[in-house]
């Protein structure tokens, strides 16, 4: 069966959508008639993007049911944590943050509580909250999140008890209401899911198998966004140059970004994250051809040693992943690369991982994640014998940190007296304007905040090791 064929039978049916519309209005009709006023919903996501991007349609469906959006946790009606499962401390903090919850919930028994996300599809998690946290009122995987207000409903006129997590391999849902958290910069989902299986990763345990949206979907929604006056577009998935692999499917990655980079406007194209073993020449001709794509690859290489990579399943080389950057800076020569890393994968040696150190000084990021491994439950990699203890896995850390530092001056003061393009972002705790050049690099200058959502050209003027002090010009 084609991709194509996939594609249809994974999206969830029109008819569903409607039905999911409907019980939207009649918890609406529940709130106008239980609230004096429109009661307030506190959403918190952990994790990735693509877990912010999941938020930003959860707080749409919300809104559209009648609730508020507030940034305050005390006096909200609704609490919703939308859950990561990538890394054990992002676990910790949940169940910490949802037994702080249980006295708020004594307190006001109409506070509901609400857990989805990634972490919801793992079976220890549902036993432990069944168990451990039997007063929150939803929980539901990901694969089902198109079904709040359903839930919501459910819970609200019938007092029911939402325990809902289906094993398969995960859908598509186009037209969910998204309230974007940024009025010029946007994500957007192109694929879900991930066909890899690293040894250490949990994502295609709780994602799903990869699936890719209809490109006509996705240019739609670009145009839109553009139209509105977004300034940076974010194109997201576990693994973003799968996306339309098969022949059959008509439109791969490196088409995609051409059609989108054939949107009139004046906009920038960004992308996370990818797999060395997905990333071709072809992608990156495109990248140096399209003027709108930025210059900034996230190519994760994880570990420099080929015997690591083999255990973490990666299906490249050290020698594969050199040759991709050595090609890249050939038709880029401006190029900005960042990275993922795992120090201490299970039997790595130390010597094995003066393999990534060089690496490193070879290949010259611009930046770093840079994680000390962490077991996933589920995961190959659980249960690999790992000798090392964790304080001599921070002693590597630190070195891999001095390495990257060092780089990072380097490159930093290299840029002073060049002009860069920027997108200014923010308002830096110092009270300068914080913007972003093209290669992911912030730049601090003075400014009115007016300048805030535009481009404007900033020369820089002094280099810190991880980022800039500039003037507008």
């Amino acid at each position: 069966m084609s991709d194509i064929s996939n594609k249809i039978s994974v999206s969830v049916p029109a008819e569903e959508l409607i039905k999911q519309r409907e019980y939207t209005a009649l918890v609406r009709e529940i709130i106008e008639q239980r609230y004096s006023e429109s009661p307030k919903a506190f959403v918190h996501t952990y994790g990735c993007q693509g877990n912010v991007s999941d938020g930003e349609r959860l707080e749409g469906m919300l809104e559209e049911m009648g609730y508020d959006l507030t940034d305050e946790l005390e006096g909200a009606d609704l609490v919703l944590y939308n859950t990561c499962a990538i890394r054990e401390h992002a676990e910790d903090r949940v169940f910490g943050n949802v037994g702080a919850l249980k006295p708020a919930k004594n307190a006001n028994r109409d506070m509901k509580i609400v857990l989805c996300g990634c972490m919801m599809q793992q079976q220890w998690v549902v036993d432990k909250l069944k168990k451990s946290y039997p007063f929150v009122d939803i929980v539901f995987g990901i694969h089902v999140m198109h079904r709040l207000p359903e839930f919501l409903y459910l819970n609200l006129a019938r007092g029911k008890k939402i325990r809902e997590f289906p094993e398969h391999d995960g859908v598509i849902v186009e037209e969910l209401p998204v309230h974007r958290d940024s009025e010029f910069k946007a994500w957007i989902p192109v694929m879900y899911g991930c066909n890899n299986f690293c040894s250490y990763c949990i994502v295609p345990y709780v994602r799903g198998r990869e699936r890719s949206r209809d490109p006509e979907a996705i240019v739609e929604e670009a145009k839109l966004l553009v139209s509105q006056g977004y300034k940076e577009i974010t194109l997201l998935g576990q693994n973003v140059n799968s996306y339309g692999k098969h022949p059959d499917y008509g439109c791969n990655f490196s088409e995609l970004l051409r059609r989108l980079n054939d949107i009139e406007g004046d906009f920038i194209i960004r992308f996370m994250t990818s797999h060395p073993k997905d990333c071709t020449y072809e992608l990156l001709d495109t990248m140096a051809s399209c003027q709108k794509v930025a210059k900034h690859l996230h190519l994760p290489f994880q570990s420099g040693n080929n015997r690591v990579l083999s255990e973490m399943n990666r299906r490249y080389t050290r020698e594969k992943y050199l040759d991709l950057l050595n090609y890249a800076y050939s038709v880029m020569p401006d190029l900005s690369v960042t990275s993922d890393v795992i120090v201490g994968f299970p039997g790595e040696t130390y010597e094995e991982f003066l393999d990534t150190v060089s690496l490193v000084e070879e290949a010259k990021f611009t930046s770093m994640y840079t994680f000390i491994f962490s077991s996933r439950n589920g995961t190959k990699a659980a249960s690999m014998p790992d000798p090392i203890s964790r304080e001599e896995k921070g002693r590597w850390f630190r070195e891999l940190l001095d390495s990257q530092e060092k780089i990072a001056a380097v490159r930093t003061s290299s840029m002073v007296g060049k002009t860069y393009r920027v997108l200014c972002e923010s308002v830096s705790k110092g009270g300068l304007i914080e913007g972003r050049t093209g290669g992911n690099i912030i730049i601090e200058f003075p400014a009115d905040k007016s300048v805030i959502g535009s481009f404007r050209d900033v020369k820089v003027k002094e280099s810190l090791t991880w980022i800039l002090r500039g003037e507008l010009q």
